[in-house]
């Protein structure tokens, strides 16, 4: 008898045309805020990361972040005219800079689709925190386009790179990708990216229980020792086209225990506050961690909610800002800019947004039942970056 499956039905609620009233008080000059680099949520958390997403199109159809069954051919992508310009990312950014943020990761969709990202790349790299000091200016690619960028993008100025990479076996590769795309184009993107001096490469594996969690031993043991730091996500409930479901997520402490059986493992500090990535390094002989063979990373964004330190902002393509990558709907910040509001206003905009942030998702969540929902829909990673 041939098993029959349900399908999966998916809600289309396009939550990009929705967002939060703006605060009155940002453009009261009584209440207008300034920047002083000190700027502090409701729960005293900073404000340090901002992530900016560049276009809201990929070339993949990764199952867990674009679904091909939605994101078909007759999805309606954002128009140009609605994405915000380099000159616009890189105004909001300077705001955000003097407000505190020090890191800058730019992603997608797939960042490298937006065309001459390494002018963007060029702007931002000319900023200064509020201490002097060069931004952290990082990206997250799925590497497909990597191998032909990666020496542009080091001479405008990226300093890193983070590249999404599910496993080294090509079929169970090509299936997750869903276009068919081959692992060897990815691994050569890495190489370049190495080549071309784009320190501290990043590689994030997307663990899916059932799907591809025979190939964790196998990217760990080629990545060992090569300088890159490999990390394992656990699959998250972003959005509402995924499907997501808790028995498909392999907690992390299950990775580690796997790795550690086969290749010991010593826990490492946090390397900033903040951090949403358990370090673990490779053990010598002796029990201490051999910094020659490097270390992996575990980000545990279901089964350990880091929201007590959470720091990061999201900007989305068409220049709304997100607190939280669980979020459902974002401040308009675009509408500011075309109606030629003064950097004063738009400094205190974001300062008053950030003033008032109380997003704890994940809190929230892991305090509900395994099967309870968790109400709300939320926008999609693909939308805002993860």
């Amino acid at each position: 008898m041939t098993e029959r499956h349900t399908p999966r039905v998916v809600p289309l609620i396009d939550q990009r045309s929705s967002s939060f009233p703006l605060p009155p008080a940002a453009f009261s000059e009584r209440t207008q805020l300034s920047a002083n680099g000190l700027l502090a949520d409701t729960r005293g958390r900073p404000l340090r990361d901002l992530r900016i997403s560049v276009t809201d199109r990929c070339n993949f159809r990764c199952n867990y972040c674009m679904p091909k069954e939605i994101f078909d051919k007759d999805y309606q992508y954002l128009p140009h005219k609605a994405l915000l310009s380099f000159e616009e990312i890189t105004r909001l950014a300077r705001v955000f800079v003097a407000h505190g943020v020090q890191k800058i990761r730019l992603t997608g969709g797939e960042p490298l689709l937006r065309k001459n990202i390494e002018l963007l790349i060029e702007q931002l790299s000319q900023l200064r925190t509020v201490e002097g000091l060069p931004l952290d200016l990082t990206l997250t690619t799925n590497g497909s386009l990597l191998a032909r960028k990666a020496a542009s993008l080091k001479a405008a100025g990226l300093q890193r790179v983070t590249v999404s990479l599910d496993g080294l076996d090509d079929a169970v590769f090509r299936s997750m990708n869903d276009v068919d795309f081959p692992v060897a184009d990815v691994l050569e993107g890495i190489e370049a990216a190495q080549a071309a001096g784009l320190g501290s490469i990043k590689i994030n594996m997307v663990v899916k229980r059932g799907t591809n969690e025979q190939e964790i031993l196998p990217m760990v043991r080629r990545f060992k020792g090569t300088g890159v730091v490999l990390r394992f996500i656990e699959y998250m409930d972003v959005g509402a086209t995924n499907g997501w479901r808790m028995n498909e997520v392999m907690p992390s402490a299950e990775v580690v225990a796997l790795i550690h059986a086969q290749m010991p493992l010593v826990q490492l500090d946090p390397s900033n506050v903040g951090e949403t990535a358990e370090r673990w390094g490779f053990a010598d002989a002796n029990g201490q961690h051999d910094k020659t063979q490097g270390e992996i990373g575990v980000i545990s964004s279901v089964t350990q909610a880091f929201c007590g330190d959470c720091n990061r902002a999201r900007l989305s393509t068409e220049g709304k800002l997100y607190l939280c990558l669980f979020a459902s709907q974002g401040y308009d910040l675009r509408s500011l800019i075309r109606a030629e509001a003064t950097d004063a206003d738009l400094t205190s905009a974001v300062g008053h947004i950030w003033q008032g942030r109380t997003d704890r998702y994940s809190e929230l969540r892991s305090a509900l039942a395994p099967d309870a929902s968790t109400g709300g829909r939320r926008v999609e990673m693909s939308y805002i970056g993860g």
